[in-house]
């Protein structure tokens, strides 16, 4: 049986089609990521705010936005390994360290890694233990930076922990 379909119809069905097949291709063959282009934009730099830090150091981003869909949130992460032990107890560096790494793992979970976050939330005990490990954190985000916020605290869930730091990622999904 055959179906009339008005001319609106088929130039609708078409777009859909070619939508779909791009869309579909884009996932499966990456190109705009092999190309330079990534579906996350960071901007230190926006009229009417202050530069992140030193204009040769910026430590955030003032604004990340994304086209991807799916969003990871990750809970808040100490200096403990994989056996829960503390690490670098007393020590800024080791225990920023550490973070990272955790953060590292619970991103490699979900398939995704620390380029893919997009905001972070740092609890702290101690600005000076928090600038101290800052060249750590450099280390792990490179050019990547999130958008990020640090808060002071009193105590976090362990006395040993001098940072917690949460993240929020997204990836295509």
């Amino acid at each position: 049986m055959e179906q009339d379909i008005s001319r609106r119809q088929l130039i609708s069905n078409v777009a859909v089609t070619t939508a779909v097949v791009a869309a579909v291709t884009a996932v499966a063959t990456p190109a705009s990521a092999a190309a330079g282009a990534s579906p996350i934009t960071r901007k230190q730099a926006v009229p009417g705010l202050a530069t992140p830090n030193a204009p040769a150091k910026p430590m955030y981003s003032h604004v990340v936005s994304t086209t991807r869909r799916k969003t990871i949130h990750v809970a808040g992460q100490l200096a403990r390994d994989a056996q829960g032990k503390n690490v670098g107890v007393g020590d800024a560096k080791a225990q920023m360290r550490q973070i990272c790494e955790n953060l590292k793992a619970a991103l490699a979970a979900e398939g995704a890694t620390l380029a893919d976050i997009v905001t972070t939330t740092a609890f702290i005990t101690s600005w000076e233990k928090f600038r101290e490990a800052s060249d750590i954190r450099a280390e792990y985000f490179g050019q990547n930076l999130p958008t990020s916020t640090a808060v002071q605290v009193v105590a976090l869930a362990y006395p040993e922990a001098l940072f917690e730091i949460n993240a929020i990622a997204m990836v295509d999904g």
